[in-house]
């Protein structure tokens, strides 16, 4: 299993998100981020604005999937989030941890066991 972290500017993340709707993924999360990198020395362009000398926003968008499909996966996000300018963001593969040992809270059981039925109180 591979843990892909795409890191992509915000007005885009709806776009990749759409990409990957039926992707094969094991789960995905996403959250809002700042930093910077290669730019970091253009950030005198954003000046007046409230990120002149800061970490610029972009999303943070997590997924976990299957070793097999990996590069699918990073071919989706690239198509939509590449415009080829400084600032497209970037995508780290990582290796993910066993699915053996990602415990499901409700259950308490490794989430590759089957889902223990639970009763509505």
């Amino acid at each position: 299993m591979k843990q892909i972290v795409a890191i992509v500017k915000p007005y885009l993340v709806e776009k990749v998100l759409d990409s990957l709707k039926r992707a094969p993924l094991e789960a995905c999360s996403v959250q809002e981020v700042k930093g910077y990198g290669r730019q970091k020395s253009y950030l005198d362009q954003y000046e007046g604005s409230e990120y002149a000398l800061a970490f610029l926003p972009k999303v943070e968008i997590t997924l976990w999937v299957d070793d097999a499909r990996a590069e699918e996966i990073i071919r989706r996000i690239v198509a939509v989030a590449r415009t080829g300018r400084m600032g497209d963001g970037k995508i780290f593969v990582l290796p993910a941890a066993d699915k053996d040992s990602v415990i499901d809270i409700a259950s308490h059981t490794p989430s590759t066991a089957a889902p223990a039925k639970r009763r509505r109180a």
